[in-house]
């Protein structure tokens, strides 16, 4: 049922990000990859545990084996670089906001994200070299399993370096960046442009309508950017929980001569593993307007041309948006622009309205511990 669950919301969200134009930002592209890595995970181990349990063996012969090994670490390890480089982002995106106009832009973040898969998939490829199919006599039965060619002892510096590069690491990493981008949005106030300031005071009474809504615009851009970081922040949170129990048990395995292998226990971390790969797109449809409303058209089928664009103005200080008479792309607008709920009517006094340009845009992993 988790498998089940965590395929249809996987899928619906790449299908969302894919073909509504506005939930194409950078922010969504990373979202993206995880969803993919998260359907190879329910995929390679969720469903071959299924059919050894419906057969009692394995059932998917020597490339299988290879395979579905392989696969399972590329989707562990490429879900993982993806959180990194989303918390990357948001850190980027929110600390420094004036650089997040040339850094935090579609193309460089489909360019990460090639990298990011390229690095996953060679790194996972020793798994070719170490899986294979083993023979196991219980009296007159002869059971086929998908095991490991050396002893258990030499894959020790693996799982280390996994359980560092790519559990330790982005973790550490996500609670230093988290911490700083917390400070920024919850701690310090919206600053507003040292212009606004001037023309405000020199309007006088008639200015003070205007200089609402600049307010309200500035709260509106913190509402969001503070939904869309604790978003992200659940999604490391949940990451960092239901990975534990098996990273644990893969540590504490290396260091002793039988390994602990009670049957429930790795029910459990096989269930907090499955259930990472799933939860991901109930947590955006939970936490995100955007999302629940793009998983609600997609549901009812509604045509996508119906959607218009939506216009915006913001001030120098958050995200600085220029004309692209040079031809440039609009995907070097600031993420920020496209975490807004929705579109609004109202703009900074004294600037030009610019339209925004909508951007095209197993069991085997767990028998090792």
């Amino acid at each position: 049922m988790i498998c089940g669950a965590g395929i249809v919301g996987n899928v619906m969200v790449i299908l969302v990000v894919l073909t509504t134009k506005h939930m194409r930002t950078p922010t969504n592209c990373y979202l993206v990859s995880l969803a993919i890595a998260d359907l190879i995970v329910l995929t390679a181990a969720g469903l071959p545990n299924v059919t050894e349990s419906l057969f009692g063996e394995w059932v998917y012969g020597y490339g299988g084996c290879l395979s579905i090994t392989y696969l399972q670490y590329l989707g562990i390890n490429a879900s993982s670089c993806s959180i990194t480089a989303f918390t990357v982002e948001r850190y980027i995106a929110i600390c420094h906001p004036i650089k997040a106009q040339f850094l935090c832009t579609i193309s460089r973040a489909k360019k990460i994200i090639i990298l990011v898969w390229a690095f996953t998939s060679l790194y996972c490829i020793m798994w070719f070299c170490l899986s294979d199919i083993e023979k196991k006599v219980y009296d007159n039965i002869t059971l086929t399993i998908c095991a490991y060619k050396v002893p258990r002892e030499f894959y020790k510096p693996i799982y280390f370096t996994d359980f560092t590069l790519f559990y330790v690491v982005p973790l550490l990493l996500a609670s230093i960046l988290y911490g700083l981008i917390a400070r920024i949005l919850f701690l310090n106030p919206l600053p507003s442009d040292p212009k606004e300031n001037a023309q405000t005071k020199r309007k006088g009474s008639s200015a003070e309508s205007k200089k609402h809504s600049k307010n309200s615009s500035f709260g509106s851009t913190a509402a969001s950017r503070r939904q869309v970081t604790k978003m992200l922040a659940v999604v490391v949170i949940l990451f960092a929980l239901l990975w534990m129990p098996y990273r644990t048990l893969v540590v504490v395995n290396s260091f002793l001569k039988y390994p602990y292998s009670d049957k429930w226990f790795l029910l459990f971390c096989r269930l907090c593993v499955y259930l990472n790969s799933a939860i991901n797109p109930v947590i955006y449809n939970a936490m995100s307007q955007k999302f629940r409303a793009a998983f609600r058209k997609l549901c009812h089928c509604r045509p996508q041309s119906s959607q218009k664009p939506a216009t915006y103005s913001m001030a120098l200080t958050y995200s600085v948006i220029k004309e692209t008479s040079n031809g440039q792309s609009p995907d070097h607008y600031p993420t920020e622009m496209e975490e807004l709920p929705g579109p609004t009517n109202e703009f900074l006094p004294g600037r030009k309205k610019l339209p925004y340009k909508e951007s095209s845009l197993s069991d085997s992993m767990l028998s090792t511990a």
